[in-house]
């Protein structure tokens, strides 16, 4: 009776909708298919959170291999180098732009005397090795009494071994090792060690220190989401610059075996022929520019030198460029040699590494230049007379950050194009002096003094307009050598 009701009430479906319900479509990867073929390749893949995957283990390992290799490998240490030096060059420069240009001029100077008694330019260069080799680099904001500045705030910059937490199971689920985290995810709590875990003296029950977040700077670059602790940028090249080392040792193993031998003796004779008996393996000492006689029936035959290689160039070049290419590196930049670039292609390949720069530079006024900045703001407002009154709270203080510019290749060349594009008003001075990390209107107060100048020394102006000659006009377009260009 029951089940009557039911059928009674229930929607009576068509045959083709019927056929509908029972077809199930599956979809299907070639990726996600494990054979026998790629069953090892993907033996290591996982499905860990991203700080199960960084586990204080797990980076401890990746900087200890990042920094044996960049210790010991000329071009990874080249690489690191040319990064810190490209992103942070001599340092950034403070420009602010309230309403006061005096007051503006004030603040400006004063925290350029700080930051050159700090070394900041330096520390910051350091923080970006840091970060390419630990994966992520920290700093402690502390009073320094002793620098020759009103100001005594200055930055502790502390490895990434010090940031850990040696009881970290006894702490709440939000805490990472290090690192503990309110409800929201934001950072309340730094543990650093007192002393770093490769001292000597160090033990394992070493006590560590409770930072607040607003006083440490943190950097590395976040690759997962929810991703709170950095892995060394030159992680993925690490095999690499092994496998660099090893053949080039190889190569010079296998020229030195061949340049120990100078010779060797053989015989044309069959076996159990007329020769003369000759010991095998026998070394024989040749004297220097002598005529020597070889037994019957032997010949002596020198030596080919076929080492290195003829891929030994070939392989260093596609290693190097498969090495650079997780930084965003050119070939170019990360080998120091443009003799195989042409004009063209140099200018194309700096692109993605110029942007790639820009974004470091970004990260870093965002995440330590401004924070430094408010704490420096926040002590110098405690000393009379630093600071201009009436331009209301710091945090509404708008200012930009000015970095080294990078040289063009053909002056001529951009400097015509400058031209061209302030006739036209598709740029403003400010822009194009900000390319050159330089400050529009310090560069102009400097030009009107040395007009001013010149003027009462009577020495004449001529405004010329760069015109570039035809020749190179039309260097982009041809395949010159970058010697050449």
């Amino acid at each position: 009776m029951l089940s009557w009701i039911s059928n009674w009430w229930s929607p009576k479906s068509t045959p083709s909708q019927a056929r509908s319900v029972a077809r199930v479509v599956r979809a299907r990867y070639d990726a996600a298919v494990t054979t026998d073929d790629n069953r090892r390749h993907w033996a290591n893949a996982d499905g860990l959170s991203p700080n199960a995957s960084n586990s204080a283990e797990v980076r401890r390992i990746l900087r200890n291999r990042a920094r044996y290799e960049t210790a010991n490998n000329s071009y990874a240490r080249g690489i690191v180098l040319t990064l810190a030096h490209d992103v942070v060059g001599t340092g950034p420069r403070l420009q602010m732009l309230t309403g006061d240009s005096e007051a503006n001029r004030r603040i400006e100077q004063a925290f350029m005397l700080w930051a050159r008694s700090v070394h900041l330019a330096e520390k910051l260069r350091t923080m970006r090795m840091a970060r390419a080799t630990d994966g992520e680099s920290f700093a402690v904001l502390t009073n320094n009494p002793r620098l020759n500045t009103e100001v005594q705030l200055d930055l502790r910059l502390i490895e990434a071994d010090q940031v850990t937490t040696p009881d970290l199971d006894r702490l709440s689920t939000i805490a990472v090792d290090g690192i503990v985290f309110d409800g929201s995810g934001n950072p309340i709590e730094y543990h650093i060690l007192r002393n770093h875990p490769g001292d000597s003296f160090y033990s394992a029950r070493s006590d560590y220190e409770r930072i607040p977040a607003s006083s440490v700077l943190h950097w590395f670059r976040a690759d997962r989401p929810g991703q709170t602790r950095g892995i060394p940028d030159i992680m993925p090249a690490l095999p690499l610059f092994a496998q660099l080392r090893r053949f080039t040792l190889a190569v010079l193993a296998a020229a030195e075996t061949a340049a120990d031998f100078a010779g060797i003796l053989y015989t044309d004779a069959p076996a159990n022929g007329e020769a003369d008996a000759a010991e095998p393996f026998e070394p024989i000492e040749l004297e220097k520019r002598a005529l020597v006689t070889m037994p019957g029936g032997w010949k002596m035959a020198q030596m080919q030198a076929e080492q290195p290689s003829t891929t030994y160039g070939e392989f260093k070049h596609e290693l190097l460029n498969e090495i650079a290419r997780c930084l965003n590196m050119p070939f170019n930049v990360a080998a120091g040699n443009s003799s195989g670039y042409n004009y063209a292609s140099g200018r194309l390949d700096h692109q993605t590494y110029y942007k790639a720069i820009r974004v470091d530079q970004s990260n870093l006024e965002r995440i330590i230049l401004d924070r430094i900045l408010a704490a420096w703001l926040d002590e110098a407002a405690l000393l009379p007379g630093l600071l201009p009154d009436g331009l209301g709270p710091f945090a509404q203080w708008p200012h930009q950050w000015f970095w080294d510019g990078h040289e063009h290749v053909d002056p001529a060349k951009e400097a015509s194009a400058q031209a061209t594009r302030l006739a036209s008003h598709t740029t403003t001075l400010a822009d194009e002096y900000a390319k050159r990390g330089q400050d529009w209107e310090t560069q102009l107060r400097q030009r009107a003094k040395e007009i001013a100048l010149m003027s009462q020394l009577g020495l004449t102006i001529e405004q010329v307009s760069p015109a570039p000659s035809q020749d190179n006009a039309d260097v982009e377009d041809e395949e010159v050598p970058a010697d050449d260009a």
